[in-house]
């Protein structure tokens, strides 16, 4: 068997490692704290490395479009709907507890919110298997237009327009429902991540070593100088945009490109976190909750405690290591549905 390699499965821990502790430190208010905006400053591009690993592995994106869409409809939007549920069973179940101390609800809850922002009161971010879901959607349909040929010029042409598109979105306040309006990035550094898995193939190594360690430099350098954030969650621009989105490449190109090629050994905690990433995405904020509410109902705030922050962090990732084989084990929970065997090929009568 071809030995695995580590360099996605590491930064995919990063990446889930970064999500947790920033939802942790929101919990306990220091969110705004320098120290953490720094890190976040550096940190930016992780949600965008999601969309760019998926179209890096991605085969294919063409085939039977019911088929297609059914089959991610399993592996992204049941567990979405599943570990919605579930975060709102868990925020639902504090509520009269909360009304009975506090005389209203620690967290407003508002109607349109699921429509609004695809998210669910309890696990706020699964709105990234919907956005997920429909950036893979996007990308089916705009291999099967073959309006211009050949067809890489075509989806070229439309996918320079995707990140304009996003700007447009943000700058008209996002008006799409459901937090859509970051698919047209999602879709742009999917096919940013194909085209980088082919160009990896077709140089040395030595020239992908070189090139990857010269865009690390230079992203180093232009985010001191020329500093941009784009925030996937709400789709939104901070700082200078166009640095946003051009040190977002240059950053995921050379750091994926550097660790796949030097290559990287395996990090013990990092890389399985990194393995079982959709475990512990979907379980740990109603892990959280669940810590969060019931100190509330006791009338013990974690807020500003970084006693509690310490605890948290441990008490979840613990938990949700726990947790990965008993939710990878359901499909409805992980979205690990078994595919379908092709058929045999029949031999026409005496010609076994």
């Amino acid at each position: 068997m071809k030995e695995r390699n580590h360099a996605f499965d590491f930064l995919c821990g990063i990446c889930i490692l970064r999500m947790i502790t920033l939802h942790t430190i929101t919990f306990c208010g220091h969110q705004n704290d320098a120290w953490w905006k720094e890190i976040m400053g550096w940190s930016f591009f992780f949600m965008c490395f999601f969309f760019f690993k998926a179209g890096y592995f991605n085969k294919t994106v063409s085939g039977n479009s019911k088929e297609y869409i059914k089959d991610k409809a399993k592996r992204l939007l049941t567990p979405y709907v599943t570990w919605g549920t579930i975060g709102f069973v868990v925020y639902a179940f504090y509520l009269p507890f909360e009304i009975d101390r506090y005389h209203n609800p620690v967290e407003p809850m508002s109607w349109d919110h699921l429509w609004r922002t695809s998210s669910f009161w309890g696990n706020e971010p699964v709105w990234f298997l919907f956005s997920f879901f429909s950036a893979y959607v996007l990308v089916h349909f705009m291999k099967k237009i073959q309006i211009v040929k050949p067809i890489s010029v075509f989806q070229t042409v439309v996918l320079s327009t995707f990140p304009f598109v996003s700007y447009w979105l943000w700058k008209h306040d996002n008006p799409i429902w459901l937090s859509l309006n970051n698919v047209f990035m999602g879709a742009f550094f999917f096919y940013l991540g194909r085209g980088w898995h082919f160009f990896l193939e077709h140089i040395e190594r030595k020239y992908t070593l070189i090139l990857s360690s010269f865009l690390v430099v230079a992203f180093i350098v232009s985010n001191f100088l020329w500093h941009g954030e784009y925030v996937m969650a709400t789709n939104r621009f901070e700082g200078e945009p166009l640095a946003a989105f051009v040190n977002t490449i240059v950053i995921l190109l050379g750091l994926s490109g550097l660790l796949l090629k030097l290559p990287l050994k395996r990090v013990p905690v990092i890389n399985y976190i990194g393995q079982h990433s959709m475990v512990y995405f979907v379980c740990h904020y109603p892990i959280l909750q669940f810590y969060r509410f019931t100190h509330i109902c006791f009338g013990r705030s974690i807020y500003g405690r970084w006693d509690d922050f310490i605890i948290l962090l441990v008490f979840v990732l613990c938990i949700c290591t726990w947790l990965v084989p008993y939710v990878e084990a359901n499909p409805y929970l992980s979205g690990r549905f078994k595919k379908k065997a092709a058929p045999t090929p029949t031999l026409p009568e005496g010609k076994e």
